[in-house]
């Protein structure tokens, strides 16, 4: 070979060896932490992994409550944890937690992003919907909320016990998972979604509002004449407000809800500042 045939091929080789590199580093590009409120073993969080991991560029790394966590909201066990390593398919690396969804979250974020940072918290998918008011409620909305006290954007997946294709709703996160990978996700927010049962009508962009679920009364229990116990009995309400997210999913719709901390009242903040209060 003479010396434009090496020059050549090592100009080749080199080539190959920078789309090598690159392609190893596209592979790794996006980091998301998955999480849940119903426990690692939840097979709708097994689901969407699965459907995350086939996304190009995209390393999932799941780090969940190891028991069901349902309406811990953002509460914290306060205390140590006691955390397995676990197999999970589509995940480079999964753990167990023994806390509650925002510990699973803090775990992750503080002990295993030492190296690198997660672009991307995803909470889901949740057996029930976390619609309106309800959502102050949930711990799948509470471990998303966790991640933006760390600045990591996060979505909260949930979709109705039944009827409902979880291949589906997977599918559809994964398309919205994309989208944030072409644009800057807003900071500061949790983006809320819920996926009802029954033929989708479509995708509503909604505030928040309404409540579905209302404690219409307690029935007591009473066993060999100890302590009586109190069950709630609880039942669906519909939503008669059609701009909430609690009436367009009850129509059918996929909704999208940005959520944030902040829940002043500033027209009454405004207003009280006329009161004049002082020391006593």
């Amino acid at each position: 070979m003479d010396s434009r045939g090496i020059k050549n091929t090592i100009i080749v080789s080199t080539v190959f060896l920078i789309l090598s590199f690159c392609n190893g580093l596209i592979a790794e590009d996006y980091r998301i932490l998955v999480t849940n409120d119903d426990g690692v073993a939840s097979p709708l969080l097994h689901i969407l992994v699965g459907e995350l991991s086939l996304i190009a560029g995209v390393e999932v790394v799941v780090v969940a409550p190891e028991t069901n966590q349902s309406g811990s909201s953002q509460s914290s066990i306060g205390g140590p944890l006691v955390v397995k390593k676990v197999d999970l398919e589509g995940s480079v690396e999964s753990y167990s937690v023994s806390g509650r969804p925002a510990d699973a979250v803090r775990f992750a974020v503080v002990q295993l992003s030492k190296d690198r940072d997660f672009d991307l918290v995803i909470s889901g998918i949740n057996r029930g919907a976390n619609v309106g008011n309800v959502s102050h409620l949930s711990g799948t909305v509470g471990a998303a909320m966790e991640s933006l006290y760390h600045g990591i954007p996060a979505i909260a997946v949930s979709q109705e016990v039944s009827g409902v294709n979880t291949e589906d709703s997977a599918r559809f996160v994964s398309q919205f998972v994309t989208r944030y990978q072409e644009t800057t996700p807003p900071h500061g927010v949790v983006i809320a979604i819920n996926i009802p049962a029954g033929e989708l009508q479509g995708v509503a962009l909604r505030a928040m509002g309404d409540s579905y679920l209302k404690t219409a009364s307690y029935d007591m229990t009473q066993v060999d004449g100890g302590e009586p116990s109190f069950e709630p009995r609880r039942i669906r309400v519909d939503s008669a407000n059609p701009v909430s997210d609690t009436y367009a999913y009850q129509k059918g719709y996929i909704t999208v809800t940005p959520l944030k901390f902040d829940w002043t009242s500033y027209s009454v903040l405004n207003e009280m500042n006329k009161w004049n209060l002082e020391l006593p």
